[in-house]
This record gives structure tokens, C-alpha cells and sequence, in this order.
């Protein structure tokens, strides 16, 4: 099987819907790094999303992974629920541009938004006994990464169709003091897999 580009548009709208429902339903992704060398390096971890279309994930700052954006913010990202059968309407994202450890009122947000979707860690940090302080000190030696990506590959077999994969750039439009008001998934180009 190849896949071949074809000139069937997607809207805005429907390219959204279907990214908004896989960030939704999954809570795992997959991030691939550049480590020295220019060798590919990966990691799993769990996930939490802004309307915004910004990923937020925590993890240890002298990892691998996360040593490697430090050098090179270069990222790709998958999403998808593992437990999908071959031949099932399958859905899963790609998704490409550049991660950094949050400061500030960023790393303020990021724990905001990762404590809405993880209750577990929320309540690990507030230590209201033995285990959960030990939990969060372990938790606040980690860092938050802010992820926005740039451009957005989507597989969804049920929303858009069977071996069709729609790429799409985010664009994220700012107001006049370079605050992001409005994010926006723009179709770029579609494939479609034949045997």
C-alpha cells in the first residue's frame, strides 16, 4: 500500500472536531526528540490540552527526552488509543513543531490544566497525608513542557474516512499586544492510502 496525495478539502471546522475528540480520549502520547548526533529518541508520558491547542506534559528535567529539548526544541508527538484493532475505523494524531520547559505564569497554566484532567495529581499535591506528600515533593522536582504545535496530521477513519490522513497547519492569530486570541487548524493537503 502507498499512499497518495489527493485533492479532497476538509474544513476548518471538522478538522477540529476530530483532533479536539483524540486529545479528548486519550491521556498517553508518544514524544519523539533529537538527541546528540541527530538520533532520534523517544518517550511516553501523559498529556493534558488547552482549548488552545497547546500539550502540556511533566516530566523529570534531566531526562533524556527532555535534556534533548533543552538542546534542540524540535518535537513530534503521537496520539492514539493502543487499544485499537487493525481493520477497525482507527484514529490517531501526528503532530509536529517545538516544545520548551514552562516558566512563570506559563508553568502556572500548564498545572492548571494538568491538574483539571490528572484529580490524582491535583490531589498528590495537595499532601493532605504521608503518601501524597511524599508524592508531590517527587512531583515538584519535575518540570512542565508547554507544546504548541505548528502542523497537525490527522488519521480519523469515522470523522474524515477509511486510509485518509488530512494535514493541516495551526495557525494561531494574536492581538495587537502579541497575546493568542484564536487558534485555527488550516487544511493543507490530504492523503489517502491505496493498495
Amino acid at each position: 500500500m502507498t499512499l497518495r496525495r489527493v485533492r479532497r478539502r476538509f474544513s476548518a471546522e471538522r478538522i477540529e472536531r476530530s483532533v479536539s475528540r483524540i486529545l479528548r480520549d486519550n491521556v498517553l502520547c508518544s514524544i519523539s526528540t533529537v538527541a546528540p548526533e541527530n538520533r532520534a529518541h523517544i518517550n511516553t508520558a501523559y498529556f493534558a490540552f488547552s482549548p488552545d491547542l497547546v500539550l502540556y506534559f511533566l516530566s523529570d528535567p534531566a531526562s533524556r527526552h527532555c535534556r534533548n529539548l533543552q538542546r534542540n526544541p524540535s518535537i513530534a508527538m503521537t496520539v492514539f488509543d493502543s487499544t485499537q484493532t487493525w481493520g477497525g475505523r482507527d484514529r490517531g494524531l501526528q503532530l509536529f513543531g517545538s516544545c520548551r520547559r514552562t516558566v512563570g505564569a506559563r508553568t502556572m497554566e500548564a498545572e492548571r490544566v494538568y491538574a483539571k484532567r490528572f484529580r490524582a495529581y491535583a490531589m498528590w499535591m495537595q499532601g493532605t497525608d504521608r503518601v501524597e506528600r511524599r508524592q508531590a515533593a517527587r512531583l515538584r522536582s519535575y518540570g512542565f513542557f508547554r507544546f504548541a504545535p505548528s502542523k497537525v496530521k490527522v488519521f480519523d477513519e469515522q470523522e474524515l474516512g477509511a486510509g485518509v490522513f488530512v494535514v493541516a497547519r495551526v495557525r494561531r492569530d494574536l492581538d495587537a499586544k502579541g497575546s493568542q486570541k484564536a487558534v485555527s487548524l488550516r487544511w493543507q493537503s490530504t492523503e489517502v492510502l491505496v493498495p
